[in-house]
Formats: structure tokens, sequence, C-alpha cells
């Protein structure tokens, strides 16, 4: 089972108390990103272009779970960086745990074996390991030879130690859709994942390299085409029904930026894990403060070809809650892969796009050097990535 039924029956829960309220916006994971230091320098990463005053800082575990309670949010993922390098990672992810949380600790697994003795397994607890690929397509995607291996040896050991874990793909233009079907099968029967985490690609836009990321014709395509090869197979997707059929083009949803809101060390990151165009101190000022309605595909050009999971998984989880026989339907039948896709959002409308990612960062630096913000505090080894 690629979600453990407690997980199913707490988010339920969770899911159904916040639709009997009424509330139309909350969170339902919360994106942690406790450092942004990384040990790999990808291609297509946006998340590691920053001067060595902010790659050096950290949020402490204090200040990680003072945003798990602030948010409330029953699911916690912890990307980066490399959480590994987080010298208080440990003590970090068994206070999520001890809220009765669920984490998705988010790795590379370079460090995961070596770091694997502060963990102890538990229903609470998945390591989604990245891999985009076979072989030679991941160890492209990282920019690095011998990652692969790696990881895939990390998986088999930590699985042998009794942790769940799922691989966690992004896919790219150019994923030839065959390959990337050996790949899952080879995932799901070889090594055992308990489960596949998949997305489309999102263009940062100062990732290193710009041209290799989806438009969204292209993403449904790409995914009919993959999930037509999955048809028989033992595939088992961490992702809810609905949103693996939006992203074959068979539903309509918008953005629901709110739903997997980014606290890292900026502070809460305006409007979503992706885009960062202003921060708050606090969760509830990131609620309130936000202007959510423009923002989004069809209101924002940065956005107009974002099919990403941060965005969208939210709204899928938000309709199977409000439509559960549709969901049933298409978790029966399987996601549809051939006819008309759905009418895609108009772009007519939408929003020049406005550039502050290095306004912001300047003026958080700036505010260091003046004293007004917390001293960097070093992250636990590794070194400066070299993208640019």
């Amino acid at each position: 089972m690629s979600v453990p039924l407690i997980q199913k029956l707490r988010v339920g829960a969770y899911l159904l108390k916040q639709r009997l309220k009424g509330n139309q916006r909350y969170p339902l994971v919360l994106m942690l990103e406790p450092l942004f230091r990384c040990n790999l320098a990808c291609a297509g990463c946006g998340k590691i272009d920053y001067p060595d005053e902010i790659l050096n800082r950290r949020l402490s575990a204090a200040e990680c779970l003072e945003a798990v309670d602030e948010c409330g949010a029953p699911i916690v993922a912890i990307p980066g960086g490399e959480p590994l390098l987080h010298k208080e990672i440990g003590e970090i992810v068994s206070g999520i745990i001890a809220r009765k949380k669920f984490v998705s600790l988010c790795t590379n697994a370079l460090l995961l074996e070596k770091k694997l003795h502060l963990f102890t397994p538990s229903p609470y607890l998945t390591f989604s390991v990245h891999l985009d690929g076979d072989k030679e397509h991941h160890d492209r995607a990282v920019c690095q030879d011998g990652v692969y291996e790696k990881a895939v040896k990390a998986i088999r050991a930590v699985k042998e130690k009794g942790f769940r874990v799922v691989v966690n793909c992004t896919l790219f233009d150019g994923v030839d859709a065959a390959r990337m079907a050996d790949f899952f099968t080879h995932v799901t029967e070889d090594l055992k994942v308990d489960g596949i985490t998949v997305s489309p690609g999102y263009a940062y836009e100062r990732a290193p390299d710009k041209q290799h990321f989806l438009n969204r014709n292209k993403t449904k395509t790409l995914f009919r085409d993959l999930f037509r090869r999955g048809k028989g197979k033992t595939w088992e997707f961490s992702n809810s029904p609905l949103f693996l059929d939006f992203l074959a083009g068979n539903q309509n949803y918008e953005c629901t930026p709110w739903s997997m809101p980014a606290r890292n060390v900026f502070g809460w990151q305006k409007p979503c894990y992706l885009l960062g165009e202003g921060y708050t101190k606090t969760f509830k000022e990131l609620m309130e403060t936000t202007d959510w309605d423009s923002y989004g595909t069809g209101k924002y050009e940065k956005c107009a070809d974002c099919m990403v999971h941060c965005g969208y998984e939210g709204t899928a989880v938000a309709d199977t809650v409000a439509r559960p026989w549709k969901a049933a339907k298409v978790a029966i039948a399987g996601i549809r892969t051939e006819g008309p896709m759905v009418e895609d959002i108009s772009l007519t409308n939408q929003r020049p796009a406005e550039y502050v990612f290095d306004k912001n960062v300047q003026s958080f630096v700036g505010a260091l050097h003046k004293g007004d913000a917390k001293k960097p505090a070093p992250a636990d080894g590794g070194p400066r990535s070299t993208a640019a």
C-alpha cells in the first residue's frame, strides 16, 4: 500500500473536519525547508542558487517544530537542499512524529545509510528518495556520475531495516516514456519501494538549465503515454488518483497554493514552495496577507505551465473529499489515456511576471550584515553548490 491506512484515516478525518467547518483555505502539507545547502548541484533545481550567507543558514529544531505547530497540517514534507546535512534532523523528525504528524523526508540518499541511526521505523515516517529515472537518466539529471547506484544501495539497506521508502520522480522534457515505464516497474518489483511520487518539473526562474521544462500540453501527452504503458502493472503511486488524472489531461483544476505552504530560512514563503515573491513572519500572516487570487495558471505568467503536485495535489484531494465517487471511479477503472483532453485554462488575462527574487535575497543578506536578522548557523558539512 503506497499510503499507510493510518495516514489515510487521519488525513481523511482532518479534511472532513475542514469541510464541516466550511474552511475554504487550509494547509494539507507543510513544506518545511530547514536549509538550502545541498551536496548535489542539479541543473533543474532552483533551490540552491544562493550566496553563502543564505546557504550557511538553517532553521533550528525549535523553529521547525514551532512551524509544525503553527501550521497544523497533518503531513510535513522536509525537502531542501539536502535535509540530512542538518545537524538536528533526527531531533526535527522525532519531534514531528511525537506530534502524530506524518513526515516525508526528501533526500538524494547520499548520506542516508550514514544517518540512518538517527531514525526509528514508524508508520509516521517515510523516506522520499529522489530518483528521476534509470542510472543514465538520473545521473545526468543530477549532474554527477554514481549517484543512482548509491541511492539504490541506500534504498535496499533502508528497506531491510524496516523503513518505508518511496521514490520521488520529477519528469522533464525529453523523457522517454518507455524507459520511464521500465524504471517504474524496476523500483516496484525489484527495489520493492512502497510507492512512487511523480510530478512534472517546475521552471524555476534561476534554474541553471531552463531548456528542459515541460509545458502543460507536453506534460499531459507524456503522462498519458506513461500511464498507458502502466496498464496491468503493479505500480503504486503516492499521489492521489485525481491528481494523476489531472496530469493526463482529464481534469481541469485550479492551483491551491495555500494547501502546501512553505517555511524556510527566509520565513513563510509567498505564495508557494515554488515561487518566492515575499515572506511573512507567521503562518497566520501568510494566509491573511497573500493575494491568493493573483496566482495560478491563467492568472500569473510564472504559473502558466505549472502542473506540480505542491499546487494541484491539494486541489485534487479536496475534490476527492467533495466527490469520493469520482476518485473511486478513476482508482477502479484507471486513468483514461485516450480521447479528448479537457479544455485548458486560458492564458489571455494572466498578469506579467514580476522578477523579485534578487531583490528579496539582497534585502535578506543586507539585514544579516546589519545585524537585523539572526547570525547564520552553519550546516553540517557539504560543499556549496556550484550551480549558477
